[in-house]
């Protein structure tokens, strides 16, 4: 890949992963309108083919939809950022969910913009990205502000899980609670993984929190 600042010195690459072709075109003429500013790398059409063009182009930004076939969007991209650590993701797709929106900034992607989005606003979101800032469709950024607390709070969770949750916010390890439940590590993992997939979160910062808010703590 050259060498320079990307959209300065020379074009930002880009890869547009996207399974329909009509969008792909969408985006590249976008794109190509743009004097030079960038150039499109590459297209891929589902989920192994993406991440192949990224360890091979290495490109400046990656245009993806949320859902692909054969495999997870978000669940690629550390692969994406193996390959290549600077690379910049904008997540385009027509869900207009904050649950969507704040896992896909967790997962890495610095930008979230709609598919009905005019094409000033999806060159806004590209450059933010490239430039490494981050971009937020409006309406979702009011609605992260102000129900992202709620939207984890309707979690429901079975009793396992809020219990394995509990105690993990306590600080107990997955053997010390397998202990304390009388049943098998493998079935704490299971529970663990369970209500992190419901909850969006992993770390145990975020799970002490949301214990707290719901009044699970000891």
């Amino acid at each position: 890949m050259d060498e320079g600042t990307p959209g300065v010195t020379r074009p930002v690459d880009v890869i547009i992963a996207d399974d329909h072709t009509v969008v792909r075109d969408g985006i590249r003429a976008v794109l190509e309108r743009e004097d030079g500013e960038f150039r499109v790398v590459a297209e891929a059409a589902d989920i192994p083919s993406m991440v192949r063009e990224v360890r091979e182009h290495k490109p400046d930004l990656l245009t993806l939809d949320l859902t692909m076939p054969g495999g997870s969007s978000l669940g690629a991209l550390p692969s994406c950022f193996i390959a290549h650590p600077t690379l910049a993701v904008a997540i385009l797709t027509m869900r207009e969910d904050p649950e969507y929106a704040r896992q896909a900034l967790r997962a890495g992607a610095r930008s979230y913009v709609l598919k009905e989005a005019e094409p000033a606003e999806l060159l806004q979101a590209f450059r933010l990205a490239v430039s490494g800032g981050n971009y937020l469709h409006p309406r979702l950024g009011a609605l992260m502000a102000t129900g992202e607390q709620a939207s984890a709070d309707t979690v429901v969770l079975s009793e396992r899980e809020r219990e394995v949750v509990r105690l993990i916010a306590n600080g107990y390890t997955n053997p010390e609670i397998a202990e304390r439940l009388n049943v098998a590590e493998r079935t704490v993992k299971t529970y663990r993984a369970r209500a992190i997939e419901k909850l969006g979160f992993s770390s145990r910062a975020e799970i002490t929190a949301y214990v707290r808010r719901i009044g699970l703590a000891d």
